[in-house]
């Protein structure tokens, strides 16, 4: 789920709950509203732990950074600060070139 669904089953339980004043024999209207509040409580806590920063969605991973050079500097608290993205093309220029073609006709 996401924010906006445990938000709004947080509501719907909450109309149930306060706002709905209608008893059915079938199923008790507040107890399903209730219910529905503490689903969405918990999604909400959920889908709040799930994130990594308030910038974008991340997961309980770490991330492994290779750090040229000095070991001993710490990768930044953030991983997606200052980072740039570098693409590095690189083309095969070893070896001899192609043969030519057939010779011409005479």
């Amino acid at each position: 789920m996401g924010v906006v669904v445990s938000l709004i089953l947080i509501a719907v339980g909450a109309i149930l709950v306060w706002g709905v004043n209608k008893e059915s024999s079938d199923f008790n209207v507040d107890a399903v509203g209730v219910i529905l509040m503490i689903v969405g409580f918990v999604a909400f806590l959920l889908s709040m732990m799930m994130w990594r920063s308030w910038w974008g969605p991340g997961a309980f991973m770490s991330r492994r950074t290779y750090v040229e050079g000095d070991p001993g500097v710490p990768p930044p608290a953030d991983p997606y600060a200052g980072r740039r993205r570098t693409v590095v093309e690189e083309e095969d220029v070893g070896g001899p070139p192609p043969p030519g073609g057939p010779p011409p006709p005479p």
